[in-house]
């Protein structure tokens, strides 16, 4: 337990192979590449950050995209966003249920090819690339969190976007946040609604060096950057029996909740629980946990992580090993124990693979 962390409740213990379980990985299909997505002119493309429209549809959104099968090869633009399905033809069509199949495209925000969810240059004079972090539906409105970047990981800043047509047409909102707020750690985000009315909301850096935080925002209020307050420790107080206070609250100061090298996370609520995942670019690996809210993130140690898919050596990877692979994010419609998510990887030294994976998780709470 982290001292100090009062209040978080207790995280869930998992059973998985961190810890002698039966965690059984297995990768589904490549989603994005040469003759999977041509017909969209992005066969070149990373993240692929899934959520459910209001109209039902998955919609994933994509970061740096290009038209040719390697990183720089034509028509960049980001973000885009494809509309997709599971089919019950497919791979995994074995009565496991809608995620048990393979998926399919049905369409691109922007018409036949996708287009870049707003208008800009790339390469301009204020700013280079616009990053997708994560996109959440409130109701009938969808929020995408976007950072602004001068060359990648010089963050600008971030802001919010809106869609209030599931996601066909995207519009700036009054939310800007400095590329320097809490020292650089609310540039790259994941966030979810709970029932209370709060989305909770986890942010770290786009370096892949820094710890993450922990904030919550009304979810009438995600528009309004003043509104979000942070989990942290509270400034020190005399009490009338002249004791010290020095307890976890919100609106305290911001105060590291996940420790080590985070980078690209996704927190969403499946199956009455609270289910992180992230790259954890120190371990060189894609880590989970499961909690009981999202403030127990910071009574976990690394003994409470399971490592879902290992770092490997290109030529040597296989359904648990993936040579430089980064993101992992929870596809809609997964269970605990049949998690679905969305990889990518990108060979930085040739330009290509540079795509997003589709990979299966079951057993991670010791029930394959």
């Amino acid at each position: 337990m982290r001292d100090g962390c009062e209040g978080g409740g207790r995280p869930v213990v998992l059973g998985g192979t961190e810890r002698g379980g039966d965690l059984v990985v297995r990768k589904v299909a490549d989603l994005t590449g040469p003759g999977i997505t041509t017909r969209f002119r992005m066969d070149a493309t990373d993240l692929g950050i899934p959520v459910r429209a209001p109209d039902g549809r998955l919609l994933f959104v994509f970061g740096d995209t290009f038209e040719e099968a390697r990183v720089g090869g034509g028509w960049w633009r980001s973000p885009v966003a494809l509309y997709g399905r599971m089919s019950p033809d497919g791979e995994l069509g074995s009565g496991q249920g809608e995620l048990g199949s393979r998926f399919v495209w049905t369409g691109a925000v922007g018409g036949r090819h996708a287009q870049q969810l707003r208008p800009y240059a790339h390469d301009g004079p204020s700013f280079s690339t616009v990053l997708p972090t994560d996109v959440i539906t409130i109701g009938t409105d969808m929020y995408l969190h976007v950072a602004v970047h001068q060359g990648f990981g010089n963050v600008r800043w971030s802001e919010i976007w809106r869609s209030r047509d599931t996601g066909e047409t995207w519009h700036p909102t009054p939310a800007r946040f400095p590329g320097t707020l809490h020292g650089g750690m609310f540039q790259l985000l994941t966030w979810a609604v709970a029932d209370d009315g709060y989305v909770y909301v986890l942010s770290t850096g786009f370096q892949r060096d820094k710890p993450a935080l922990l904030h919550r925002v009304p979810a009438e209020r995600i528009t309004d950057p003043s509104a979000y307050r942070s989990w942290g420790r509270r400034a020190g107080r005399w009490w009338a029996r002249g004791r010290r206070d020095r307890g976890w609250a919100w609106g305290g100061r911001p105060t590291p909740v996940l420790s080590g090298r985070v980078g690209e996370m996704c927190l969403r609520p499946v199956d009455g629980r609270w289910l992180l995942t992230w790259f954890d670019e120190g371990g060189y690996r894609i880590d989970a946990l499961v909690l009981d809210t999202p403030a127990s993130v910071c009574e976990t140690t690394d003994a409470d992580r399971v490592t879902l898919i290992r770092g490997g050596a290109w030529g040597q990877e296989d359904d648990t090993h993936v040579a430089q692979l980064y993101g992992g994010y929870v596809i809609p419609g997964s269970t605990l124990d049949d998690l679905h998510l969305t990889v990518s990887q990108w060979n930085t030294a040739a330009g290509w693979p540079y795509r997003v994976m589709h990979f299966r998780v079951r057993g991670l709470t010791g029930t394959p």
